[in-house]
């Protein structure tokens, strides 16, 4: 007999009393979030309001810099609470909602790197043919897909996790995470766990699809005259940076999830579980606003124009 609760909320059980460490934690996030919305709003005003920019690697960043806003606004405030209050709990509803922005926004970076670098890979090795595969229409069907597959992915996803009938309703992180609550469940998750790993297969194709494509890309340019090794490499290495720190950031929390941590320090665990989805909203919009030539100039421009 299964011995299953209808509960109402969860209860986040990796929060602890800080003392004053939850002052400094609080600003710390407070300074993150408005730093990330002011760069990611800045960079999507610049590639809009600028008609030298409305080119498909500029319109593929501004969806990407909008993502940054959609996963930074899924977390940091639910945060923000979490630490003020004194009982860490969650609504089933609003936990959902939260697995529901964080993991369309980890499936939608994903889907953004993959068109960037599709985009990177026809603009550098089939320079004749760009324009003609480019199109505004399909630029913009790219763009509608990227945000599509990942809203349906997710929506099934929740939809298995809120059917199961669950024997508890401690999450052990500081944020709603739809592996954790698996878990809780004390009814068959053959289902769930099959379409866990289709998603996550799906999701690893993604990147070794985008890796296979800088691989080209690298291969064609450095059979190149130097000029467009320098070309290539000043426009690709933003793209394989951010890549890599968003893949390092999710296999640290996939690691979390799969594997007992207990062994690693309490304080380390928190931080890499929030790192892929802290440090990349803020991380994109630096990197690409210094490295791109035409954002950065426009961005100088705009900020010390009238200085």
């Amino acid at each position: 007999m299964i011995n299953s609760t209808k509960f109402s909320y969860f209860t986040l059980g990796a929060y602890f009393d800080f003392g004053l460490f939850d002052y400094v934690s609080v600003m710390i996030i407070v300074s993150l979030y408005i730093l990330t919305v002011c760069v990611n709003i800045l960079l999507i005003v610049v590639i809009c309001m600028n008609r030298s920019l409305h080119e498909p690697m500029y319109i593929f960043l501004c969806s990407l810099f909008v993502n940054e806003l959609y996963g930074s606004t899924g977390l940091f405030p639910f945060l923000l609470l979490q630490i003020l209050s004194d009982i860490h709990t969650v609504s089933l509803p609003f936990c959902f909602l939260q697995i529901f922005c964080v993991y369309t926004y980890a499936n939608i970076e994903f889907c953004n790197l993959a068109i960037m670098s599709y985009d990177r890979y026809l603009a550098i090795c089939c320079p004749l043919q760009y324009k003609m595969h480019m199109k505004h229409n399909k630029t913009a069907l790219l763009i509608v897909l990227t945000w599509l597959y990942p809203f349906l992915a997710i929506i099934v996803l929740i939809s298995l996790s809120s059917s199961l009938q669950l024997c508890g309703n401690i999450i052990n992180k500081v944020y709603c995470d739809n592996y954790s609550i698996v878990k809780l469940a004390c009814s068959d998750t053959a289902v769930n766990n099959i379409y866990g790993i289709v998603y996550t297969i799906a999701t690893i194709c993604v990147v070794i699809l985008i890796l296979y494509t800088y691989i080209k890309i690298l291969l064609v340019c450095f059979s190149g005259s130097k000029q467009t090794r320098q070309k290539a490499v000043s426009t690709c290495t933003p793209h394989l940076a951010s890549l890599l720190n968003f893949s390092c950031g999710c296999f640290f929390e996939i690691v979390q999830n799969r594997f007992n941590m207990k062994h690693v320090p309490h304080m380390l665990r928190i931080f890499l579980s929030l790192y892929w989805l802290t440090c990349q909203p803020l991380f994109n919009p630096v990197l690409y606003g210094l490295n791109l030539t035409k954002i950065r100039i426009i961005c100088k421009s705009l900020v010390f124009g009238h200085m």
